[in-house]
């Protein structure tokens, strides 16, 4: 006799926002350098591994190139920041001087241009 395995066994499923957004980026000197600075930023946690290191916020999360080119000591732009970056989720936004990430995407519809239809 076979079983029928139920999607409730498993336990309810939470679908509920955890109203998060981040990045994984290599740890390296650059990696390194970023993390710090996003270190310092309200509501953002950094989890440093030997080959990766974590940047997680809540709501939003803005990379500022001005900033982390003035900590580099060298120019950081836009593709500096994705030869960093290995992963992100969340809606991310690029501008020429930052990078932003939102846990939702209403958050970031006045910025692309992304008109959400209301469900009822």
């Amino acid at each position: 006799m076979t079983e029928t395995v139920q999607p409730s066994d498993f336990g309810a499923v939470n679908r509920t926002s955890s109203n998060m957004c981040g990045v994984t980026l290599m740890n390296n000197q650059n990696g390194y350098v970023v993390a710090e600075i996003m270190s310092h930023k309200p509501g953002v946690t950094i989890s440093e591994y030997p080959s990766m290191i974590r940047v997680d916020g809540s709501g939003s999360i803005t990379f500022d190139f001005e900033e982390i080119t003035e900590a580099l000591g060298a120019e950081f732009d836009q593709s500096d920041f994705e030869e960093i970056m290995s992963t992100h989720y969340g809606r991310m936004v690029h501008f020429d001087d930052k990078t932003m990430l939102f846990a939702n995407p209403e958050d970031a519809a006045e910025y692309i241009d992304f008109d959400l239809p209301v469900v009822n």
